[in-house]
């Protein structure tokens, strides 16, 4: 059985919700600069393929798609940090399946070491209607950001994002949201051309996290979530996912996975019945490796530089 066979099988049992998470930003990467307020509505379908089928994955998808013009070679950091409640309120959601669930998280894109009280980062709720995949996010700076969710101060911000901002607030206070876990991951981004315009493709590679020290500048310890030597690859559509996509997928063993990466956090540290994918893994600086723990099947885990 392949490492993806037995992540599969093990993950499935735990999660029993549909194949969509995780919207992406629209075609700007990390760098994005448009209006101060976004909202997506998408179908998403979710997969897991071995690192070393990920090349040829890459070929077919720029044969038939453009890579994302902010999307640099090898990919751009994305590193989420995810509020809930005391008791779980949204993993619970997630895990049961409920076909109303939303989540808070504030996102950042590019290097987490580089950010500082000015950088931009999104602050975004992400819903779930049956099947459909929404979003809504409003930019900020780093320093307001974090007054707000963490420190219950008020913001001030236009018209047009008011609503938002006030439904923000009202979760917060209602619910006493809290800082719960981050991840993090390496992103590659195409986006679809002519016929395939509404379509975008990601990968991510090395999608770790951590419990505690929650600054995305603080240096703090990361583990592997999901085993290093795969990626998660999502196709996102707003009305339909073009048949040469399925046929690729098909053609190269990519089976539909149903894995949460908030989720996958939580139950790597141990914050709600612990994980049957295993212990997470430690990403260690480069020169490392040798102490690096071995992985949930028994692989020794690489040092990350």
């Amino acid at each position: 059985m392949s490492l993806i066979d037995r992540f599969r099988k093990r993950s499935s049992s735990h999660d029993r919700t549909g194949s969509a998470e995780d919207v992406p930003a629209v075609p700007a990467g990390y760098q994005l600069t448009a209006s101060k307020l976004h909202a997506f509505n998408r179908y998403e379908i979710k997969y897991l393929v071995d690192e070393m089928t990920v090349p040829e994955l890459r070929a077919e998808l720029a044969a038939r798609m453009d890579t994302d013009p902010f999307s640099p070679l090898g990919g751009y950091p994305v590193t989420s940090l995810y509020y809930d409640t005391a008791d779980l309120r949204f993993y619970w959601e997630k895990i049961e399946g409920l076909k109303f669930r939303r989540k808070l998280r504030m996102r950042l894109y590019g290097n987490p070491a580089n950010c500082t009280d000015d950088t931009t980062v999104q602050i975004e709720i992400k819903q779930r209607v049956n099947r459909v995949t929404q979003k809504r996010r409003i930019a900020l700076p780093y320093g307001p950001a974090r007054r707000w969710l963490d420190g219950r101060e008020k913001i001030s911000c236009g018209p047009a994002q008011q609503p938002f901002v006030n439904e923000v607030t009202t979760l917060i206070g209602n619910l006493d949201l809290r800082p719960i876990v981050t991840t993090g991951y390496l992103r590659e981004a195409f986006v679809g051309r002519e016929a395939d315009l509404g379509l975008r493709v990601t990968i991510d590679h090395k999608v770790h996290g951590r419990d505690r020290d929650f600054r995305f500048a603080s240096g703090a310890e990361n583990r592997f979530i999901v085993p290093p030597k795969l990626a998660i690859v999502e196709l996102k559509a707003n009305e339909r996912v073009p048949y040469w996509a399925t046929d690729l997928t098909a053609r190269l063993n990519m089976s539909v996975i149903r894995v949460s990466k908030y989720c996958q956090s939580v139950q790597a540290f141990g914050l709600a019945p612990r994980s049957i994918t295993g212990a997470p893994e430690l990403v260690l600086p480069a020169g490392f490796d040798d102490r690096a723990p071995a992985d949930p099947f028994g692989e020794p885990a690489p040092a990350v530089g």
